[in-house]
């Protein structure tokens, strides 16, 4: 589920450690209510889990990501998928709806993603997706933070991700010209199966690598992150919470 960062998934990581990700989609595939014959657009499919339910209910199903290894991994499962990034998606008037779950927080620049959705769907084709909202792993962001500048690594004032409000991203998919149906923030504790040092190589290597962390010195810096996060995530017996929230929202192309 990745846009446009070049974090460098691995899909079998990302199997292992992530699989809750599409798992936990469902509501979002609800709110899109694929139907038999629609052409859809899976904007960040990924390794194609959650695109191949769109199949199953009988659409059309293109799916994009920025990742070449996660696209080769929709493609061994016979998915159309393309290498593509979300900013500079090259469709025009041909899907009856665009899809996008735990992927547009990796695509800056949203203005231009919107535009480009905005473009590819036919007039009244919809979207709907899902990502991290204003807060998403906030306890996570900071103790991570924290420790990379204890130790004396360079950390950027602004977050690479994209995580807005509710009330942002609705003027902002409007400013593009779409008419907003649903726009919520949702708190959803996520149980962490694999634990949270799995979850920050799965998840934060990239941010870490981009601190200028040599490889050798970034288990160490994960080690003091969890050992920062234990007390506020993880409860007596070990298991681990990850304090996510989501953005879900659908909107549609006017007429």
């Amino acid at each position: 589920m990745s846009g446009s960062l070049g974090h460098g998934w691995d899909p079998s990581a990302y199997a292992a450690h992530a699989s809750f990700v599409p798992a936990l989609g469902a509501p979002v595939v609800d709110l899109l209510a694929p139907k038999a014959g629609e052409r859809i657009l899976d904007l960040g499919c990924g390794d194609g889990v959650l695109t191949e339910k769109l199949v199953a209910a009988g659409a059309e199903v293109v799916g994009v990501d920025a990742d070449k290894a996660m696209v080769a991994a929709a493609k061994e499962r016979g998915l159309d998928a393309r290498l593509m990034d979300g900013r500079q998606l090259s469709f025009d008037g041909e899907f009856d709806a665009v899809f996008s779950n735990a992927a547009l927080h990796w695509m800056p620049q949203p203005k231009a993603v919107a535009e480009g959705v905005f473009r590819a769907l036919k007039p009244g084709g919809r979207y709907v997706g899902e990502f991290g909202g204003h807060g998403n792993i906030a306890a996570i962001r900071t103790a991570l933070r924290a420790v990379l500048m204890r130790r004396g690594y360079k950390v950027d004032v602004l977050e690479m991700q994209y995580n807005p409000t509710a009330a942002e991203y609705r003027t902002m998919l409007e400013e593009q010209g779409f008419e907003v149906l649903v726009a919520d923030i949702i708190p959803r504790p996520t149980p962490l199966p694999s634990g949270m040092s799995a979850w920050l190589n799965t998840f934060r290597a990239g941010f870490i690598d981009a601190a200028g962390v040599p490889p050798a010195e970034r288990g160490q810096i994960i080690e003091d992150t969890r050992a920062m996060l234990r007390p506020v995530l993880a409860d007596t017996k070990g298991d681990w919470t990850a304090d996510y929230v989501r953005l879900r929202f659908a909107a549609r192309k006017p007429e």
